[in-house]
């Protein structure tokens, strides 16, 4: 074996090390850049499927299944074409996203645009304005979204807080606001799905449903203003944290949000989310434990 690779490097040329280092290398890159893009989408789930076939048609040929292999090889001669109708929607929104993958948003711009956020969300807290803000992270969720009036405009504190007033004439304070990557306000009015999670108490409306409803199907974070109680909450990864403070929110967002936001910073974000709910579950408890009638003595 020693043998073997000492005479292949030896009959091989630089350049050509170095060729196929860098054709192993971009590959690598692709594969990773498809993963970050349908990652926490359904169309992961979709192509778990599309692997499982592949896997199913080898399996079969193995086999010698030949009725199998027929039906399977029938599918795979579409597969391009099924790829392009099935993930149509996240190859269009793909294509328009390599430049913003390439350049991501800057250190500064994100801390400015969570800085704005946390100032608007406080400021409909004091209000007691409802309101739901997404703030997109590395996987789309455009498709999950059913109906919403694009904006395409530029963040302010001011725009976000308006866009929630309850007015007449305001028709696009119902829904969610939803933030891109790029730090810009991408839509309103957005009806985001509901969570189906039996766990939820009653104390929990259409909002908080929804954003928790987002999160369980993205990596997106979705914060919730209440207008019955004017407390703040955060949801991410399928959990929510209530009664959440605009220095808890900023920290949870920066570790989220911000350029160096890998997986220790994510799981420092999942702790302080934990530790809220902790507190939430013991005062909820304790509230219970008042509300129940005490038994007479005898």
């Amino acid at each position: 074996m020693n043998a073997a690779l000492t005479s292949w490097f030896e009959d091989t040329s630089t350049r050509t090390i170095v060729v196929t280092a860098f054709d192993l290398a971009l590959v690598y890159y692709l594969i990773y850049r498809l993963l970050l893009v349908i990652k926490g989408t359904r169309a992961a789930q979709m192509v778990v499927g599309i692997v499982l076939v592949g896997s199913s048609f080898f399996f079969a040929q193995w086999l010698e299944l030949t009725t199998v292999s027929w039906l399977l090889d029938s599918f795979i001669s579409y597969f391009i074409v099924i790829v392009i109708v099935v993930f149509q929607a996240d190859i269009r929104r793909a294509l328009g996203r390599i430049g913003q993958g390439v350049l991501p948003l800057g250190r500064g711009a994100a801390i400015e645009t969570i800085d704005e956020v946390v100032t608007a969300v406080a400021q409909l807290a004091r209000a007691r304005i409802g309101a739901i803000v997404v703030l997109e992270r590395s996987a789309a969720i455009g498709e999950l979204i059913e109906e919403s009036t694009p904006l395409d405009a530029r963040l302010s504190r001011e725009l976000l807080v308006g866009l929630f007033v309850p007015a007449r004439d305001n028709e696009l304070h119902d829904g969610a606001v939803v933030i891109s990557r790029a730090g810009r306000i991408d839509c309103a009015r957005a009806v985001l799905p509901l969570s189906r999670s039996a766990q939820l108490g009653s104390a929990l409306g259409t909002r908080h449903r929804a954003a928790l409803g987002l999160s369980e199907e993205s990596d997106a974070v979705a914060i919730v203003v209440s207008e019955e109680r004017g407390e703040i909450s955060l949801c991410f990864r399928g959990t929510i944290s209530r009664d959440v403070d605009p220095v808890q929110l900023r920290r949870a967002l920066r570790n989220l949000l911000g350029q160096d936001a890998e997986v220790a910073a994510e799981a420092m974000a999942a702790a302080e989310v934990s530790r809220a709910i902790g507190s939430f579950a013991t005062t909820e408890t304790r509230a219970i434990s008042a509300a129940e009638p005490r038994e007479a003595s005898p």
